[in-house]
């Protein structure tokens, strides 16, 4: 039996324009969490990775679908029951800084949750509990006890964090970016602490944006676009064999080791949802000139994902960089665009009162 299951979950968020509407950052997202388990969720930015791990922190609610721990359904939680559950699920964030607050010394993180936990634990016990918990995170307790946060590292900033969840008895951990803000030597202690985690049966859901890490540590890989999980399965597999269109784009955006970037114009490129060859498809049905129009539409988007930004670089090489002013979607942008809200959400969701 799974520890955490996430069944056809969506979410939808009313859009804060003034013309209202609907913005749908998860759409009938499904995977299961196992005890002892490293599962990556990959996605660029805007893909709803945070999304997923704030419903099962339950910090959001799910317009559609269901998060179960251990075959309870965490909307029916009361207060108790809730706090019950934040002792065996327990979030990690992108931003250790923000996590505390810097007229305190850090440690105090530590007595927040034995003020909820253990109340009735002795001076001596918990002293006890805290130096264990350090110790499963590789830190040193005269390092860290009594020091404000900005006389710490942000690796040490995180690495507590992550002690403070070890305090309880926690199952499931949710790491979303927790070492995007670290440099490179301290990236290496988190990730391989995570795995040491993982051997004890920690179950952890490690969200990120960076294919390499999550090759390094995860057992399965899920990646997510546009809300929706477009590929997931063994990460070997995933990595080594990819079957989806955007995870090899992603793939390929990965730089090289002593390889240094080189421009290669691109024959067709497949970045629609159906493999269409986007960059040859406005190339021939531009005639008499109409290429530059083709250009000037893909350059007047908004927000331009990689892929965009890789036809548009082709376009350009291969017509001069001429611009032409229209205000028109590209072809480009169409075909980069998330599918269309009733593909995937059934008929009775609604928007949150306002």
């Amino acid at each position: 039996m799974s520890t955490l299951k996430v069944d056809q979950v969506s979410k939808l968020f009313r859009a804060t324009s003034r013309a209202g509407g609907l913005t749908p950052a998860l759409r009938k997202v499904s995977f299961e969490l196992n005890q002892g388990e490293v599962i990556s969720l990959i996605g660029e930015s805007g893909s709803g990775k945070t999304t997923i791990g704030k419903v099962i922190l339950r910090l959001v609610q799910p317009t559609s679908g269901a998060v179960t721990f251990d075959g309870t359904d965490i909307a029916s939680y009361s207060q108790r029951g809730l706090r019950d559950y934040y002792r065996h699920v327990q979030g990690v964030f992108q931003d250790p800084f923000s996590s505390y607050n810097p007229i305190y010394r850090a440690d105090r993180v530590f007595e927040l949750v034995r003020d909820v936990y253990f109340p009735h634990v002795s001076d001596k016990d918990w002293h006890h509990k805290i130096e264990a918990a350090l110790d499963a995170v590789t830190l040193n307790p005269g390092d860290v006890l009594g020091k404000y946060p900005h006389q710490l590292s942000g690796g040490q900033q995180q690495r507590l964090l992550i002690a403070r969840a070890l305090l309880l008895e926690v199952k499931v951990l949710v790491a979303d970016e927790i070492i995007s803000m670290l440099d490179a030597s301290t990236r290496v202690d988190v990730l391989n602490l995570l795995v040491k985690l993982k051997r004890s049966g920690l179950a952890i859901l490690f969200v990120t944006h960076d294919l390499s890490l999550g090759n390094y540590v995860s057992d399965r890989t899920i990646i997510l676009r546009h809300g929706a999980i477009v590929e997931m399965g063994a990460t070997g597999k995933v990595f080594g064999n990819p079957q989806h269109d955007y995870t090899r784009m992603l793939l390929s955006a990965v730089p090289e080791l002593h390889k240094k970037w080189q421009h290669t114009p691109l024959g067709p490129v497949a970045v629609a949802p159906n493999g269409s060859a986007v960059a040859a498809e406005i190339l021939e049905s531009s005639p008499n000139g109409r290429g530059s129009q083709a250009l000037a539409q893909a350059s007047m988007i908004d927000e331009m994902s990689h892929s965009e930004q890789v036809v548009k670089r082709d376009l350009r090489s291969r017509l001069g960089g001429a611009r032409a002013a229209t205000t028109s979607k590209s072809s480009v942008a169409v075909a980069l665009e998330p599918p269309a809200l009733h593909e995937f959400e059934p008929d009775h969701l609604v928007a949150e009162p306002e």
